[in-house]
């Protein structure tokens, strides 16, 4: 994932625009309604199941029912608790029903298919015994390998042995520590060239790439004008800039071009003084 930061510096105020923009049509965005039935019924589901882990949890205080969860010793009871019971209400009464479909182990590479362990429980998904059976080719769709370099074989395992061979196992660091290269330089230019803007800054992803190198590009007095489905490590980074931060509508170019107009027009709150950079901050690939 690539998080591309556009700054806009304005000390004229001028605002240009192409004839050929492309945000001239509404923004339109639809998602399927959840079905009332299901709704109904899925919320009926959740009520019924708090219910009766009210009443099963009444049953393990009274030792009618065994109790499977990790609980304090008696002689533990006068230290600071390790396990707070009611905090952990849901995993006990409603995800332990559910657990077997989650937290599966794989033994295979994590591409679009994978292997997993066969395992069984005979204690109501409290405990798992594994069978020594593998189930094969199951789709994956819990994983951040989007574009599939996980993968032992084909194109991205090949481009990767490449490179490894002609510039070393290094490169994998950050450029501050391993050096800049050629190919670093190519893909600033060719995202520049894709978003159509004059520059643009290329870091290997991470929560610390975000939320420490926002606050090196912007401060106080400057804006930042956010998507909001950004992910927390850009919240964060901007939080920690001390700039002002407006939010857009997701992937919405008329809401985000009206908060650009206002805050060049109207300049920084109280003084209306011109913004000293202007931040738009938007994900490449949200989860």
């Amino acid at each position: 994932q690539l998080c591309f930061l556009k700054s806009a510096c304005q000390h004229n105020q001028n605002v240009t625009q192409s004839n050929h923009s492309l945000y001239k049509n509404p923004f339109l965005e639809s998602f399927e309604e959840t079905p009332l039935l299901v709704a109904v019924l899925t919320y009926m589901g959740y009520g019924i199941l708090t219910i009766f882990g009210y009443l099963r949890d009444f049953l393990r205080h009274w030792n009618i029912e065994k109790c499977h969860v990790a609980r304090e010793r008696e002689e533990q009871k006068d230290f600071v608790p390790l396990y707070q019971d009611f905090e952990n209400f849901y995993t006990r009464n409603l995800y332990m029903r559910i657990r077997d479909n989650w937290n599966r182990p794989i033994c295979s590479v994590p591409s679009a298919k994978m292997d997993l362990v066969e395992r069984v429980s005979h204690d109501y998904n409290w405990t798992f015994e594994h069978t020594g059976k593998v189930v094969k080719e199951v789709i994956n769709m819990g994983s951040y390998n989007y574009l599939g370099f996980a993968e032992n074989s084909g194109a991205c395992a090949d481009a990767a042995l490449e490179s490894t061979r002609k510039y070393g196992v290094g490169v994998g660091s950050t450029r501050c520590e391993i050096g800049n290269l050629d190919i670093h330089e190519e893909l600033e230019q060719l995202v520049a060239r894709f978003l159509g803007v004059e520059s643009s800054m290329a870091f290997g992803m991470g929560f610390a790439t975000n939320s420490m190198n926002i606050p090196a590009l912007v401060s106080k007095g400057c804006l930042i004008l956010s998507d909001e489905l950004n992910h927390a490590s850009l919240v964060l980074g901007a939080r920690l800039s001390g700039s002002t931060i407006r939010v857009f509508k997701h992937n919405n170019m008329q809401s985000l071009e009206k908060l650009l107009r206002d805050a060049i027009v109207n300049g920084q709150p109280r003084t209306h003084r011109p913004w000293k950079k202007i931040l738009i901050v938007v994900e490449g690939i949200y989860r």
